[in-house]
């Protein structure tokens, strides 16, 4: 089965007409994108879009041959003319199965939004699903009977359409992702192929023809992740979204809860907001054993209260304690820290605050702090397979 996307942008486009903002007007050349729309081994067209067929010429196909034209969501704005090679455009109910001459399947998948996802079959057993914007499937029940060879959607907008399909294995390690509907508000360039890969997801630019099943790579996820970053930098969003596409998560919250620090609280309250609901929290320090243990991928934020618990339990404020055991004590504890690091078999994205780039702390106990935080940030990230410094909510790449 041969696939060509004809547009791989949102419904109004990339860049969106009028729009002044800076995703926009960087969106040029091989970054700007026409609405979605799939042309399935020029038989079946998905979505109906302004210029279609002048896209189709453009990646080398005719639409002359389409014998069904499907719809999977509605169209806001000025009515499409529809051009006369084509049939008249129609929508399948939810459930039911469409039987085209070409000897293609076409299921309605029901979404938790305005619209239709469509499973369509080959002749030869190939299946690919496509998602409608800002929508997932619904009532996913039990597991599916095998993945599918290739899933279109809106990985940007509802990551968690992916993992809701991991979660029934209907996206397997061999089912290729692509990102489509992609709007301003997705990061451009080699930030959106950066945030793609770690779900395991990539997009391609308009005009692409991909033969479904024969992708010979499955993008490599990293399973060590470092992610640091300054004050309200960005860092645990940037960590956070490196894991949305997958069904379960342990979020492994460090800093625990203080008593009378109304402050504090709120902090944590808006992230508890921000996690999909099905992530589970773990409010402990003991992260050796969490890395040591089997199970689902670990978010872990982060390595500073992380420390500074380490630092409580050896009672290494104090400078005479420090020098009569503490030293030793703590590096003990982040040794087996790193080593678990370096051991895990787990998916791990791990959250650190970069620190001594500023004033230096008037205290020894500040500076004892400052020093042993860049000694673990350093140990932890020889043992990622990559590094993220997020500074005013961007993400530079320092490894991998």
């Amino acid at each position: 089965m041969e696939l060509t996307l004809l547009g791989t942008g949102a419904p109004d486009g990339l860049p969106r007409p009028s729009c002044p903002c800076a995703a926009c007007a960087t969106a040029r050349g091989p970054w700007a994108r026409a609405a979605t729309a799939l042309l399935i081994d020029d038989a079946l067209l998905l979505d109906l879009t302004p210029g279609a067929v002048f896209a189709a010429a453009r990646a080398g196909h005719s639409l002359g041959a389409v014998r069904q034209v499907l719809l999977t969501h509605p169209h806001d704005g000025p009515a499409v003319e529809l051009p006369p090679v084509l049939p008249p455009a129609g929508r399948v109910p939810d459930g039911q199965v469409l039987t085209l001459i070409s000897g293609h399947r076409v299921r309605a998948v029901p979404m938790d939004a305005p619209g239709t996802g469509y499973e369509v079959s080959s002749p030869d057993g190939e299946r690919l699903l496509y998602l409608p914007p800002g929508a997932a499937p619904a009532g996913l029940d039990g597991r599916a009977e095998r993945p599918y060879d290739l899933v279109v959607g809106d990985v940007v907008g509802r990551p968690d359409a992916v993992a809701r399909l991991r979660a029934v294995r209907a996206v397997g390690p061999a089912t290729e992702v692509i990102a489509v509907h992609l709007d301003h508000d997705a990061p451009p360039g080699v930030a959106l192929d950066r945030l793609l890969a770690a779900a395991g997801a990539r997009a391609v630019p308009d005009g692409t023809t991909l033969v479904v099943g024969a992708y010979p790579v499955v993008p490599d996820v990293p399973r060590r992740v470092l992610v640091t970053g300054g004050a309200r930098s960005g860092k645990s969003v940037e960590a956070e979204r490196r894991l949305e596409t997958f069904p379960e998560v342990v979020y492994v919250a460090t800093g625990g809860r203080r008593e009378g620090d109304p402050e504090w609280a709120a902090r944590v309250g808006l992230h508890r907001e921000r996690r999909p609901g099905a992530w589970r929290t773990e409010e402990t320090c003991e992260v050796a054993g969490l890395l040591g243990a089997d199970g689902p991928p670990l978010l872990v934020d982060c390595l500073s209260l992380w420390l500074t618990d380490a630092m409580d339990r050896v009672d290494a404020w104090e400078d005479e304690r420090w020098r009569e055991g503490g030293r030793e004590a703590l590096r003990a504890r982040v040794a087996e820290l790193v080593a678990a690091v370096r051991g895990t078999r787990r998916q791990v994205v791990l959250v650190t605050n970069e620190v001594g780039a500023g004033v230096v702390p008037a205290t020894p106990a500040g500076r004892r702090f400052r020093d042993e935080l860049g000694r673990l940030n350093a140990a932890v990230a020889a043992e990622c397979e990559e590094v993220l410094l997020v500074v005013a909510g961007q993400a530079v790449v320092l490894r991998g």
